[in-house]
């Protein structure tokens, strides 16, 4: 019964909104494949290794970040499949990309309460965080990927 409730509501959103979601849950997957082949194979799909992109925020950019995040969020929640912190951020990363929005992925690592060495990933576009804000400040950054859009796209 409540899937039912959550598929009325679905559908009865703005044909954008759907679009979106589906868009979102379209890239969750397929970053859930990535993750499971050898880094070394996905990393340089990735961007440009140890770059940022500018944190200069196109302010025509805002709303898209927003809704994006927003989405992926919301569809993390009803894969099939495990979507934690690198699968959300790649799927982030593959969205803005479609639309010449530039991001960097960060990746990082800590120590837990039991001195036990844990990842996080999160993504960045201009000064907004896309995906992984919660507790990134707890890691230190071990790689970043600059995905940059060619100006003459």
């Amino acid at each position: 019964m409540k899937a039912m409730n959550k598929l009325k509501a679905f559908f009865t959103l703005d044909i954008k909104t759907m679009l979106l979601l589906v868009e979102a849950l379209f890239f969750l997957g397929w970053a859930r494949i990535l993750v499971s082949l050898p880094f070394s194979k996905v990393a340089p799909t990735l961007g440009v290794p140890m770059q940022e992109t500018s944190i200069m925020e196109l302010e025509r950019n805002r709303i898209v970040l927003k809704h994006i995040a927003s989405a992926i969020d919301i569809m993390s929640k009803y894969t099939l499949w495990e979507s934690k912190c690198l699968v959300k951020a790649i799927a982030g990363m593959k969205m803005l990309k479609r639309r010449n929005i530039e991001s960097t992925l960060y990746l990082g690592t800590t120590k837990d309460e039991l001195a036990k060495m844990i990842a996080h990933a999160w993504l960045r576009s201009g000064h907004f965080y896309v995906t992984g804000k919660e507790g990134m400040d707890r890691f230190t950054v071990v790689a970043k990927f600059a995905k940059q859009i060619n100006a003459n796209r």
